[in-house]
């Protein structure tokens, strides 16, 4: 799998109840998301997770395959829910039903990837996040590291260990992708462009802050580089993040920074390069949000 993308992490299914009263069903969780929307843009990737024997994997299996993902799945008992609870403006609250163990890892090391992502539920969950950060300290040798904590906080009752659970994820990453909600949660009255330079100095390479409709923010060895978010009409903001996370990384592809050789490199970006992947991520983003559910664009549709 040299030169693609490896996603690690949940892939359940969104039972969405609507402020109109509907209530959808689709696939999802924020890594298989990436995944998706990674596919849609062209790129090589697969899903390292775990599903269920069950109606619910399947649907997940062949929303995957439609992108051309490959899936790489430990069998468990059930295919995780999360249940969003959208209001008028469209943002969602979130109640889930996971389990997250992670058992085999095979898969991941018969053939490294360029780049390898993770975050979310993967990260934080026990028992399968501690195999998750093994994993990665593995394959920092060969790949480079994007991170995006997603954080969930109806999973998280203890504050201030999920800030040293994200923050060791984010020693381990080469880039970092956070909104100012996930800074909001882990750093109240707290800055984002603090937080931002705080995590720099832990070893990434660049932090990108996502800042809903006003726009974006990467903070790198080059300074602080801006973008203004993209005019919309917004349905809903389920997959907004995990689109521009996976743009970004479509980016990265782009640039040719997709090993760890290509570490030194994406350490001294410039801000013109910072600034277009912001902007193309962006775009992605705004795309998703103006329509419902995570339904990430294909790459034609960013022409």
């Amino acid at each position: 799998m040299s030169g693609a993308v490896l996603v690690i992490g949940e892939a359940l299914v969104d039972v969405v109840h609507r402020g109109d009263g509907r209530i959808d069903e689709s696939p999802g969780g924020s890594p298989a998301n990436v995944a998706l929307a990674l596919g849609r843009l062209g790129d090589r990737a697969q899903l390292l997770t775990q599903l269920g024997a069950d109606p619910h994997g399947a649907q997940i299996r062949t929303w995957l395959a439609e992108a051309e993902v490959e899936v790489a799945a430990s069998v468990v008992p059930r295919t995780a829910t999360a249940t969003a609870y959208l209001d008028d403006a469209g943002s969602a609250r979130y109640e889930l039903d996971i389990d997250w163990s992670l058992a085999d890892v095979s898969a991941a090391r018969a053939d490294p990837a360029g780049i390898v992502h993770t975050g979310s539920i993967a990260a934080l969950l026990a028992p399968g996040a501690a195999a998750v950060r093994a994993l990665l300290l593995e394959m920092r040798a060969s790949s480079l590291i994007t991170y995006d904590p997603n954080v969930r906080p109806a999973l998280l009752p203890d504050r201030a260990q999920a800030v040293v659970d994200v923050e060791r994820f984010v020693a381990l990453a080469d880039l970092v992708k956070a909104s100012d909600e996930d800074l909001a949660w882990l750093h109240p009255d707290v800055d984002p462009l603090e937080v931002a330079r705080s995590w720099l100095l832990r070893g990434p390479s660049v932090i990108v802050v996502t800042t809903g409709a006003r726009g974006a923010f990467a903070v790198s060895r080059a300074g602080v580089t801006r973008v203004r978010g993209q005019r919309v009409d917004v349905v809903d903001t389920v997959g907004a993040g995990d689109t521009f996370m996976s743009a970004l990384i479509h980016g990265l592809v782009a640039l040719g920074l997709d090993s760890a050789d290509a570490r030194e490199r994406l350490r001294r970006i410039d801000d013109s390069s910072l600034a277009e992947l912001l902007r193309f991520s962006a775009r992605a983003a705004a795309i998703t949000v103006s329509r419902p559910g995570a339904d990430p664009p294909r790459i034609d549709e960013l022409a």
